[in-house]
């Protein structure tokens, strides 16, 4: 295991509008389990504050036409997990946190080594944010039950998180390795 000061927790695109809206019944239950995801990171937050991780926030910049467009009320960060002062919000445009962001430079110039990665949209930012973390050189621990999504075409939420958490578990290098641990253990 990594020590604190040479690891990050990065959580991505918790933003007030990341789930599509409806109120049909698959819609209420992924915003339910987002609502657990994001209690559980705030935690983890806390954890992590108090044990002197570094954490950084991610914010996805979407077009204007989009949920998450700049500047509007779907684009801000969950109140539960709002940056505190001297922490890094990284501003995207891609599924990849690292492009174009200056988030490795941020953690090599930190000491960083080890991410905590939780957030969402799993198939998307979640699922590229690992394998750029990895291609870059560091070992990364997944929060499985600290990222989440919703239905897409024939498959729920909870396959595809399932899904991630099981693929990305056996993701990694000769260096550097995907761990998958739940909040309560990810640090």
């Amino acid at each position: 295991m990594q020590a604190a000061n040479e690891t990050a927790l990065i959580v991505i695109d918790v933003q007030e509008g990341i789930l599509p809206a409806g109120d049909g019944p698959r819609n209420v239950a992924a915003a339910k389990a987002l609502d657990g995801v994001v209690a559980r990171l705030a935690d983890l937050q806390t954890r992590a504050r108090a044990a002197g991780v570094t954490l950084i926030h991610v914010q996805h910049d979407a077009a204007d036409d989009h949920r998450l467009a700049k500047g509007t009320p779907g684009w801000e960060i969950r109140r539960e997990l709002t940056p505190q002062a001297g922490e890094l919000v990284v501003h995207k445009t891609t599924c990849d946190s690292f492009l174009d962001t200056g988030l490795k430079q941020a953690l090599l110039d930190g000491g960083i080594r080890h991410v905590i990665i939780g957030g969402c949209m799993t198939p998307f930012c979640i699922d590229t944010s690992v394998r750029s973390a990895i291609a870059h050189g560091f070992d990364v621990t997944l929060i499985a039950d600290g990222h989440t999504t919703c239905d897409m075409g024939d498959l729920t939420f909870e396959q595809i998180i399932d899904h991630h958490n099981t693929v990305l578990g056996w993701f990694g290098t000769a260096q550097n390795k995907v761990v998958v641990k739940k909040a309560a253990d990810a640090l």
